[in-house]
């Protein structure tokens, strides 16, 4: 009976995971530092980290919008632009800050793959 159990919460987790994939590659282009390098002089840069942490550290040439922040500040992000998003390593505040988008009609959005944590390219520190 266990067994079957676990297998549940296994098949469940999995398919929340196969869900949340197909959601975030609708609204977004994951993309690596090369690309996501070359797009940034013409899309809008947004760091979706707390203020501290992006007074710290962020990409050269970001904007500070906290994820917490980003649906009340929809109208300081240009939708005839790309926008590129990033947080420290890829993970669920930047997955849900692109769908948020998509669903507002945003259309060219981008994620770093690796996040900050991964960039290559410069960045402006304390």
């Amino acid at each position: 009976m266990l067994n079957w159990i676990l297998l549940a919460i296994i098949v469940g987790m999995l398919g929340w995971m196969g869900f949340n994939y197909v959601r975030v590659r609708r609204a977004a282009k994951v993309v690596d530092n090369a690309e996501f390098s070359n797009r940034v002089r013409q899309g809008q840069l947004i760091d979706l980290r707390d203020p501290t942490d992006f007074r710290r550290k962020h990409i050269l040439g970001a904007r500070n919008i906290p994820s917490q922040q980003l649906k009340t500040s929809l109208g300081a992000i240009r939708k005839d632009k790309a926008v590129l998003l990033y947080e420290n390593s890829r993970g669920q505040r930047v997955m849900n800050a692109a769908i948020l988008l998509k669903k507002e009609g945003y259309k060219d959005i981008y994620i770093l793959s690796a996040g900050l944590d991964g960039w290559k390219g410069k960045v402006k520190s304390e």
